[in-house]
């Protein structure tokens, strides 16, 4: 069996579009997760016009997914931070502090989409930030930094059901380890921002953990937990996050780039991060930290 989802934004989901494409797929009962916002139906097989009903259900805010019913509530968060977890890019906000905010930030679009290649992408935008004083850091999290929408209900409600939670990302470890402590993730990786004498030096530290690592990361972590990697639900938006997301049990284009959207079979656009737990078949009462 087959569970199909419905998401939108609060409010932006009609009974009767539910109702409507529930009767054409042959659907069974309609199952409300939370009103007006998330609903789910199971069916036999995957319906051959997934996709165009997908595209036209975009045009209306609602996010579609359809999945395999069993075992799609997962034991381990494997989480992107920046654009994810958060709705900045940390090294555009250190960049527009140091004065050169809108070249790095058209090279980190480029190597999010894939255009460059990410480990030398990362060392021409960290060596623009050569001089910025260390102390910056600590501005630009307490300034400039906001969680993504339903990020604390997400991390809260799957460690209430024994879930684990990693952090993993392309950016660097002075952001993720206050990410993690805030939303509570069990652990956190990212780069290293190397500074002398209270500035940055415009190097980072090696080894760059980048789209590899991130597998790595998932392959570590599973096995030190004892479980699958289909226990695993990940989620990012950009091209070193591919590797993780086409290994996970489930991997979620999160307001994703085009080139990463496409290798995904979930893809949520109009939702938040409660949309991760929509797809596990949690419903809005069962949240914690909303």
């Amino acid at each position: 069996m087959f569970t199909v989802t419905f998401i939108a934004n609060k409010g932006g989901l009609e009974p009767a579009l539910v109702t409507s494409v529930q009767s054409a797929w042959g659907g069974g009962d309609a199952v409300w997760l939370a009103l007006d916002e998330a609903a789910e139906f199971e069916v036999a097989r995957i319906p051959d016009n997934r996709w165009e009903v997908w595209s036209d259900l975009q045009g209306l805010g609602v996010d579609l997914v359809v999945q395999p019913s069993e075992g799609r509530r997962k034991k381990m968060l494997l989480a992107d931070m920046d654009s994810t977890m958060i709705q900045q890019e940390c090294i555009d906000e250190l960049a527009d502090e140091a004065g050169v905010g809108e070249r790095v930030a058209a090279i980190t679009a480029a190597a999010m989409n894939g255009e460059l290649d990410f480990d030398g992408a990362l060392r021409e935008r960290v060596e623009l930030l050569k001089g910025l004083p260390e102390s910056v850091i600590g501005d630009v999290l307490d300034k400039r930094i906001t969680l993504m929408p339903g990020g604390p209900a997400l991390l809260a409600t799957m460690k209430a059901h024994g879930a684990y939670a990693a952090l993993v990302s392309g950016g660097f470890t002075a952001f993720t380890a206050a990410i993690a402590e805030t939303l509570g993730f069990d652990e956190n990786r990212a780069n290293t921002l190397i500074a002398d004498g209270g500035e940055l030096t415009g190097e980072v530290g090696l080894p760059i953990l980048g789209k590899q690592a991130k597998v790595d990361a998932l392959e570590e972590i599973t096995a030190r937990l004892g479980i699958s990697e289909t226990d695993v639900l990940a989620v990012g938006d950009g091209a070193n996050d591919l590797g993780m997301l086409t290994r996970a049990g489930t991997g979620v284009a999160l307001h994703a780039k085009p080139l990463v959207a496409a290798e995904c079979d979930v893809r949520i656009y109009h939702g938040d991060l409660t949309a991760l737990l929509f797809i596990q078949g949690y419903a809005w009462d069962v949240f914690s930290n909303c």
